[in-house]
């Protein structure tokens, strides 16, 4: 369990340094708990929301939603480029190179389109 939230907490400094534009960052129903402590710190620097995506509890079955749809669409779009099926590479920063040339790809043959 400790490495996940060391992994977190690593994601969350990257984010604080790379990402100054981000404003908002969507969780899941299950960090609603974790990521408030960690996102304060984050947010006396400068302005950050966090926003938790809970499903209802009057939902029986599947339902959509909303934001959390657009990750796992975007998921789906990886998943269509062979070499992101798998985790086939060793470092993380050649998975992060493989998302970018994806993501490249997926926009040029929308502008060409």
């Amino acid at each position: 369990m400790q490495d996940r939230d060391g992994a977190r907490l690593l994601l969350l400094d990257k984010l604080k340094k790379a990402f100054g534009w981000l404003q908002v960052i969507w969780a899941n129903g299950g960090y609603a708990g974790k990521l408030v402590g960690e996102i304060a710190t984050i947010i006396r620097h400068r302005r950050l929301k966090l926003e938790t995506i809970k499903r209802s509890d009057d939902v029986k079955g599947f339902k959509i939603l909303p934001k959390r749809w657009i990750v796992e669409r975007t998921f789906g779009w990886f998943i269509q480029s062979r070499r992101l099926v798998r985790d086939y590479e060793v470092l993380p920063l050649h998975s992060e190179s493989m998302i970018y040339l994806t993501m490249s790809k997926i926009m040029l043959r929308r502008i060409a389109a």
